[in-house]
């Protein structure tokens, strides 16, 4: 299932890395731009990497009959219904606004911006696919048991495909803007 998407494998090209060598992931927190917004900012990552995470497990938990369908699918409903509707917010709050305020403040941002915003396309399919299977897996847990169970064998491969999406992408988008912010002092 993971081959169904385009899941970039590399590490971040040469082009986006211009300040993380000056502004290298472990060195962020000293740093006195490192401000609330930033960490916010960090923080839905986080969520995000959280709750892909709790979906995952869950449909584990289920397939292996150590959660019961019933409980599966109020937690899917809740859990999934959370994480796709606040990865599209936070995605569209990119787009309309950071994104924006990143490339004005250093023109280099705009090498990477190509690459981030294909990644927030090719997660959109990914996150329709499992809306549509998390909905069917929610109405078939009241109708069809059997059939919902096997419908639960796809939805964890669509949950994996979310957790390894996202692990890509988050991390090259922090890594590209949080030292564009420490560098230019923004966010605070």
């Amino acid at each position: 299932m993971l081959d169904k998407y385009t899941i970039r494998q590399d590490d971040m090209p040469k082009e986006m890395r211009f300040l993380l060598e000056k502004y290298p992931r472990d060195s962020w927190d000293a740093h006195p731009g490192f401000k609330e917004k930033t960490k916010h900012w960090l923080g839905a990552h986080l969520m995000f990497h959280h709750l892909a995470e709790r979906i995952r497990l869950d449909t584990e938990n289920v397939l292996n009959n150590d959660l019961g369908l019933d409980d599966y699918a109020g937690r899917l409903s809740h859990y999934g219904g959370n994480l796709v509707g606040s990865l599209h917010g936070h995605h569209g709050w990119e787009d309309r606004s950071y994104f924006p305020e990143l490339s004005t403040a250093d023109p280099r941002f705009d090498a990477g911006l190509e690459l981030l915003e294909q990644d927030h396309a090719d997660l959109n399919k990914v996150l329709d696919d499992f809306t549509r299977a998390a909905n069917r897996v929610i109405k078939l847990s009241a109708l069809d048991e059997a059939q919902a169970y096997d419908e639960t064998g796809q939805l964890h491969a669509t949950s994996k495909a979310i957790k390894a999406f996202l692990e890509r992408h988050l991390s090259d988008e922090e890594e590209l803007a949080v030292p564009i912010i420490l560098h230019h002092r923004l966010r605070g």
